[in-house]
């Protein structure tokens, strides 16, 4: 069925505000994906305060072209959906979940990374770091290291002493 020209006036509106919003945009391949496996991840997504919606390309594309993003404009193959948020990494980190998860069906074709174009490698290597929390953990263990072992040298001087 075909879409009206005020739907498509509708969708491209929604993809620009999409665009200026977002602090980054993931374009995803979803090909063959089933509507349970679909539904979880959108699920998920939405936790993580990061929106997903599918769109054709040559909307997706007139929305793009009004937009002023550094870089070579990226090539999207296939069915193309796009996932954003106002978090820099999470829609990236959210979605290679899922491409680790179903690696068949989803694939990442690239992205907008603070106001720029980023290949498919670039965003994998974005969706890679850790959350804030995960960093904090560490960086409290790096600190708690160094005392950790000087508790246990004390404790073994005492111990010798006795």
């Amino acid at each position: 069925m075909a879409i009206t020209k005020a739907k498509k006036g509708e969708i491209i509106d929604k993809l620009k505000s999409a665009f200026k919003s977002a602090a980054s945009v993931v374009f995803v391949n979803f090909r063959g994906l089933t509507v349970g496996n679909t539904t979880e991840m959108r699920r998920n997504l939405k936790k993580e305060g990061v929106s997903y919606t599918v769109a054709k390309k040559t909307l997706t594309a007139r929305a793009l072209d009004e937009q002023k993003f550094e870089g070579e404009k990226l090539e999207l193959p296939g069915e193309l959906a796009l996932a954003w948020g106002e978090d820099l990494v999470a829609p990236a980190r959210e979605v290679y979940t899922f491409v680790k998860k179903f690696p068949d069906n989803l694939k990442i074709l690239g992205g907008i990374f603070e106001g720029r174009y980023m290949s498919a490698d670039e965003i994998t290597e974005i969706a890679k770091i850790p959350t804030l929390l995960v960093l904090r953990g560490k960086f409290v263990n790096i600190i708690n290291s160094p005392l950790q072992r000087v508790a246990i040298a004390l404790n073994e001087i005492a111990k010798a002493r006795n």
